[in-house]
């Protein structure tokens, strides 16, 4: 059961703290509380749920917000070094000038936040896209039937992804639709997702209404992996 914590109550908790180690807070609710400033580093907050909380100028070097929900929350220049952000809903929040260096943001939810000034290094994880920014390249899908299709993305198609590492592009060309065993080949091939979405070997598909808003990922587009494994396994 989640535990309610008021500020006065989270500072005492925090002053337990011992270096080297990880301070454990997961499953904890935070409401309408103004944290700004706060040193919250090495805390594990995994699983907890913050509604109304002001993180200005806060940090949260190497802690853990792991499916850790922050609900009408701003982090205007938080710092999230090396922190463990992955699955953290973050939808609507503000993250103005926020520092994500070296975090790890996979899977974690950025619709409708503002990034403003974000500041990323190449050690942060699933914030660049995933799949390449120029070029043509191929990606695969899987399909109904455990139908595997071989796509094209040719160099104009616009492409992109949000913090997973399934992508989204506006065409593509369908090269091959085989089996998962490589056994058996197909003419087409139907969505997942759109029943009436049909994949033709040998011709172009392309989704005239593409969603260049690309922290939202279940959206319009034709959706991809880089690799056979990562499809087979969606």
């Amino acid at each position: 059961m989640m535990k309610k914590l008021s500020s006065e109550e989270l500072k005492e908790q925090l002053k337990e703290r011992k270096e080297g180690s990880l301070l454990p807070l997961r499953e904890i609710l935070v409401e309408n509380a103004d944290l700004s400033g706060w040193n919250m580093d090495h805390v594990d907050f995994s699983l907890s749920t913050f509604r109304n909380v002001c993180f200005n100028g806060s940090s949260l070097k190497g802690s853990a917000i792991e499916n850790s929900l922050f609900d009408q929350c701003t982090f205007r220049k938080t710092c999230f070094q090396n922190a463990n952000m992955k699955g953290a809903a973050l939808r609507y929040d503000d993250l103005t000038g926020a520092d994500i260096r070296g975090a790890n943001l996979f899977s974690a939810v950025l619709e409708f936040a503002d990034l403003t000034d974000i500041i990323s290094d190449e050690d942060t994880k699933f914030f660049r896209l995933y799949c390449p920014e120029k070029g043509a390249f191929l990606g695969y899908k899987k399909c109904f039937n455990n139908r595997l299709v071989q796509l094209l993305i040719p160099a104009d198609a616009k492409r992109t992804s949000a913090t997973l590492n399934s992508c989204r592009c506006s065409k593509a060309k369908v090269l091959t639709i085989k089996s998962f065993d490589y056994s058996e080949e197909y003419a087409e091939a139907w969505s997942l997702v759109d029943e009436n979405f049909v994949y033709r070997r040998g011709q172009w598909v392309e989704v005239k209404d593409f969603n260049e808003d690309r922290w939202q990922d279940s959206t319009t587009g034709i959706h991809f992996w880089l690799t056979r494994e990562e499809a087979k396994a969606y």
